[in-house]
Parts: C-alpha cells; structure tokens; sequence
C-alpha cells in the first residue's frame, strides 16, 4: 500500500518520503520538516498511535492524516483526541484522499510550527534567525542545524549517534565523528549559554546532551 499510495502521489507532483516502520517514520518526522503525514496506524516497531501522540507532545504539528483498517466510532475519536487532523478508513477511494490531502494541506500548519523556544531562546526556521533575550545570535549553518536538532528533541536525551546520523548524515560511519560533534556542540554551546545566562544546553557524561532549562 505504501508503494501505491507514494507512486500515486508522486504522479500529482508530491514530493514523497516512505518509511516502512514505525521507528523510521517517527525519527523522520522527528527530525525533519514535512508538510503533511499520511499515518497508518498499524506499523511494526511502533504504532502509529504512539508515533502521533509523541509528536503532539513535542509539539510537533505537522498536520496528520490518519489511514487505518480501524472503523469502529471509538477508535475515530481516539485517533482524533491524540492529535490527527483527519482520519480515512481502508478500503478508500483514492480521489478522496487526495482531495484530503489537498484540504489539509491548504489549511497548513500553524505559525509557531516554525519557531521552536526553549526558555528565552527562540529559532526561526524561515528566517533562519536564533534569539536568546532579545539578542540576534549568529550561527554557522552546521550550529544553526544543531540547535534546530536538540530543540526538536528537548527534553530528550540526544545521543552522539542520532546526531552523526540526522545532522551530519552519516548513517555507516567509517572514522568516528565524536571528536567533530564535540567541537562543533562546543562552539555552539559558548553562543546560546554565554555567562550570566541559565544553562540550556547540558551533557550528559559519556553518552550526550539534553537541550532543557533546568539541570537533566
């Protein structure tokens, strides 16, 4: 179905990501910006009902469009109460979810969608702007990606391989990027948490960082 739906799609000139389980459909809407989820909710590895409710809780808002085998009224509302933006029964006409599509994705996500705050540090993903109390911070474009990485997941523990895999994209690495992600989280870290500023940016000994006010 998932080859189907991204074939048909792609004739209608849709850009389309695929991911066959629910661990890779999460990292990627997790770390990456879509205009539009299309979530089965019967996934391996993670349900899509899981995947949903983590997003809504990162705040993430990507609109979502909930495809399921599931008809019963109960299962509609609880799709709906976790955060979907709308919700299509199998077997569906595929007019119909084009044209669901087409609604959702006029409607679009919310302004804030793309600016992501922590405390008083603010990311504008338009403008490419970060603010820390008033006070325009410049980044290189591999800061500006590594700040955007660790508010995405803040709160969450980011390890030194989520951030070889997603930011500097190297899945299979063949020499070992800890020492680069090291510097580079440490040039980062003088520019957002200057002294006389609460700490935001945190390690965690031996195993990564945290992107949160108080102490991890």
């Amino acid at each position: 179905m998932a080859q189907v739906l991204s074939s048909a799609l792609q004739a209608e000139h849709y850009d389309v990501v695929v991911a066959s389980t629910g661990e890779d459909g999460f990292d990627r809407a997790n770390a990456e910006l879509f205009d539009l989820v299309v979530l089965d909710l019967m996934l391996p590895g993670r349900s899509g009902l899981e995947i949903l409710q983590t997003l809504r809780q990162r705040r993430i808002e990507t609109p979502v469009l909930i495809l399921t085998a599931r008809d019963g009224l109960d299962d509609r509302v609880l799709g709906l109460d976790f955060g979907a933006d709308d919700y299509l029964v199998k077997p569906f006409a595929l007019p119909e979810l084009l044209a669901r599509i087409r609604a959702l994705l006029r409607r679009g996500r919310p302004s804030d969608v793309f600016r992501l705050k922590v405390g008083d540090l603010e990311l504008d993903l338009v403008a490419r702007r970060v603010v820390r109390a008033d006070r325009l911070i410049d980044l290189t474009a591999r800061e500006f990606e590594l700040l955007e990485y660790l508010l995405r997941h803040q709160g969450h523990l980011v390890s030194r391989e989520m951030l070889a895999r997603d930011v500097w994209r190297e899945p299979r690495r063949a020499t070992p990027l800890d020492n680069v992600i090291d510097v580079q989280m440490a040039r980062l870290r003088r520019k957002v948490d200057p002294e006389g500023f609460v700490r935001l940016i945190h390690t965690v000994r031996g195993v990564g960082f945290v992107m949160r006010e108080s102490e991890p």
